[in-house]
């Protein structure tokens, strides 16, 4: 209660993003019964028109972040397909990918502004909430951050991927082939569930 009293509030009084209709849209394009894979990121992206409610995923037309182009290279040495230019991301949410945040809002131009107020706790409950289901998933964990969820993950049949975040400072340290997409799909077919399709529909195709 007392987080949605103050995020109300901060979208009443100061400049919040994501817009507060795409709050939730990581969870409204996948579902909890759809859940296969989990992508953690950390914060929304503070910068106008960027942040649309999905990890890393940014509206058609938006310039790729950096974070976003590395994430993108990797897709691309990782399974030999075209680098994709449009960063909406939805078209792998509604495969069953959460694209998932550890804190869902930011105000305007201001890092990490909303840690502490109650998000951490929100989406540890997403995590602990996954971990019932006996179906298998992937965890995605890039960053320091999304690594201190590990030991939330106890399920059987999880398999889980870390490596840096993929932001220029760190994608060096070994997020660069590192091939999350493509361990990722190789576990999901050893279970016998359908790969993710990670090559996104091109900016002028209407697919997204």
């Amino acid at each position: 209660k007392k987080l949605y009293e103050t995020v109300v509030k901060e979208y009443k009084t100061t400049q919040v993003f994501p817009p507060s209709r795409d709050l939730f849209k990581a969870y409204e394009l996948c579902p909890y019964h759809k859940v296969k894979v989990v992508i953690l990121g950390q914060d929304p992206y503070h910068n106008v028109g960027q942040a649309q409610g999905m990890s890393f995923s940014v509206p058609k037309g938006v310039p790729l972040p950096p974070s976003l182009q590395n994430i993108f290279k990797e897709i691309r040495d990782d399974l030999s397909i075209l680098e994709p230019d449009c960063g909406d991301l939805s078209y792998w949410a509604k495969q069953g990918v959460l694209l998932l945040n550890t804190v869902l809002t930011v105000r305007a131009h201001q890092a990490f502004s909303h840690r502490g107020i109650g998000w951490e706790e929100f989406t540890d409950a997403t995590i602990r909430a996954i971990e019932e289901k006996e179906d298998p998933v992937v965890y995605i964990l890039w960053g320091a951050p999304a690594q201190k969820k590990r030991s939330m993950i106890r399920q059987k049949k999880r398999l889980v991927l870390t490596a840096p975040h993929p932001s220029p400072l760190s994608a060096y340290r070994g997020f660069f082939g590192s091939k999350p997409f493509s361990k990722c799909n190789a576990y999901l077919r050893k279970e016998g569930v359908e790969e993710i399709d990670w090559q996104l529909p091109s900016s002028s195709s209407s697919a997204m």
